[in-house]
């Protein structure tokens, strides 16, 4: 019986992590972006029923030339930090449908130093969930091109 609680337990807690879960909507896995240049990276979030604090997003760019096969997940490591700070999506004025979600823009600068090649930009996002407020934190990437 208690497996069955823990079971429930966990599907639970699994469950809220998800609903808090960001995503990259901008730019498109694959974009070719120049090292020096301004970008500006969408961060969505769905909108959720679960009380959530949002603390932070930290967005970090890695060269990927430098690894034997790809890069390392940005659980692992986000490399040059291009933002670190507050979180406060909120939805567009104008618009709506299916895909209206809150989100948040960032112009970001690729570093000049940055080599060409295959390049990631990874998203390190921590909030504060559930009544009791726990911490979940999580990461995500897409693949850039630097020319």
């Amino acid at each position: 019986m208690k497996f069955l609680s823990s079971l429930a337990l966990s599907t639970v807690f699994a469950a809220t992590a998800l609903a808090q879960s960001v995503g990259i909507g901008a730019p498109p896995d694959g974009t070719t972006v120049s090292a020096g240049s301004n970008i500006t990276v969408e961060i969505d979030r769905p909108p959720t029923l679960t009380p959530s604090t949002e603390v932070a997003i930290i967005i970090g760019f890695l060269s990927c030339g430098g690894f034997a096969s790809s890069c390392p997940p940005p659980s692992e490591i986000l490399g040059t930090i291009l933002y670190n700070g507050p979180y406060d999506p909120e939805f567009s004025s104008s618009g709506g449908g299916v895909n209206h979600r809150p989100y948040q823009n960032f112009t970001v600068t690729i570093p000049s130093s940055a080599s060409p090649g295959k390049a990631q930009l990874g998203v390190a996002h921590v909030a504060l969930v559930g009544a009791g407020q726990y911490p979940f934190l999580e990461t995500h990437n897409i693949t850039l091109n630097v020319v």
